[in-house]
């Protein structure tokens, strides 16, 4: 069964970046998308560019290697039909400072 583990703090993730976490063996990018918080799959399944290093607009991030972008809200590859090129998303919850992620 999934639990929620501690991946930082608020003020580790300023709005419109991200950074890359490790929860339970899993290397995960975690966003802050104007307030709120998403969390994907570390490893564009490109070429395995850091998506945590990507540039975020939005809710989109892209790859800073070769300029995938992915919804970081859905796990879905922008401009590919739904489901195609899609990455692992976790849930995310924040309680006081804390910034949770289910894995």
């Amino acid at each position: 069964m999934a639990e929620f583990y501690k991946a930082a703090c608020v003020s580790d993730v300023p709005a419109g970046t991200g950074k890359k976490v490790e929860i339970e063996g899993k290397s995960i990018a975690l966003f802050n998308v104007g307030g709120s918080f998403c969390a994907i799959s570390e490893t564009c399944p490109h070429r395995g560019g850091p998506l945590s290093e990507g540039t975020v607009q939005g809710t989109h991030v892209t790859c800073p290697w070769h300029g995938w972008t992915f919804d970081a809200a859905t796990g879905n590859r922008v401009g590919f039909p739904e489901g195609m090129g899609r990455i692992t998303t976790y849930k995310v919850r924040v309680e006081g400072n804390d910034i949770l992620v289910e894995c």
